[in-house]
């Protein structure tokens, strides 16, 4: 079975961070033998004094193939992780979702869209988990982290929305890739411009500093921009800030 596995609110300004623990728990997913994990993305929600972040009111998800025997034990993992590792402060929630058993999607997905531009509480996350099927609990503090829980799998879900953790292991800055080679790394599936043109495999991109894919389609893409040049177009990967929007 297919399963996305999503948490918010583990951190404090000097922890590791949300991401490590997803990361930690697909790791150990695997290493214990309970199936394949798929990449962690980020989904940036609402920023607004009304609700308690670390620093961008982010969330984590990612998504594991298990078999049907392993859905109770990658749970209780999952639950007994964040209780251990969470940093002092946070307000740590889980949702594990089983795709193929998801209920009311529109409700899902409308949380998830809502949860980017506005207020949302802990009750509406419990009602709108309980409603689509899958499991939520919190594990510490105020519990908060419920809400961005249920949103990352929302925005997970529609395969358009959220960055993937960390960056691609290309380097020097400035060097030149064509979108071939660029997809030989295993970490990227297609290369795109901002407005949606799929780069042939003959284009030639140049690395610019801290490149990193967003999920569109539901596929690991590398977006790009123009960059002034004298003969054919080029295009250089997009900077951090052209990203804040995914």
């Amino acid at each position: 079975m297919q399963i996305l596995v999503s948490i918010d609110d583990t951190d404090n300004l000097t922890s590791r961070g949300t991401g490590h623990l997803a990361s930690q728990i697909a790791e150990e997913l695997e290493a214990k033998g309970w199936g394949r994990s798929g990449f962690v993305t980020r989904h940036q929600l609402f920023v607004h004094p009304d609700i308690p972040y670390t620093s961008h009111n982010s969330a984590m998800c990612f998504s594991a193939d298990i078999g049907e025997d392993a859905l109770g034990r990658v749970v209780a993992h999952a639950a007994d992780l964040l209780g251990r590792e969470s940093a002092e402060g946070s307000d740590p929630g889980l949702c594990v979702a089983v795709i193929e058993r998801l209920e009311r999607h529109d409700e899902l997905a409308a949380f998830g869209r809502e949860a980017k531009s506005m207020v949302l509480s802990k009750d509406e996350a419990f009602s709108v988990a309980g409603r689509c099927g899958m499991h939520l609990s919190e594990h510490g503090g105020s519990g908060q982290g419920v809400i961005g829980a249920v949103a990352a799998v929302a925005l997970r879900l529609s395969g358009n929305d959220g960055r993937l953790r960390g960056r691609l292991r290309l380097e020097p800055v400035g060097t030149f890739f064509t979108v071939a080679e660029l997809c030989q790394q295993g970490e990227i599936d297609s290369v795109r411009t901002l407005d949606g043109r799929l780069l042939t495999d003959v284009e030639s991109v140049r690395l610019g500093e801290k490149a990193k894919t967003v999920l569109l389609d539901g596929m690991s893409v590398l977006l790009v921009t123009p960059v002034e040049s004298s003969g054919a177009p080029l295009w250089q990967t997009c900077p951090r800030e052209l990203l804040r929007n995914y």
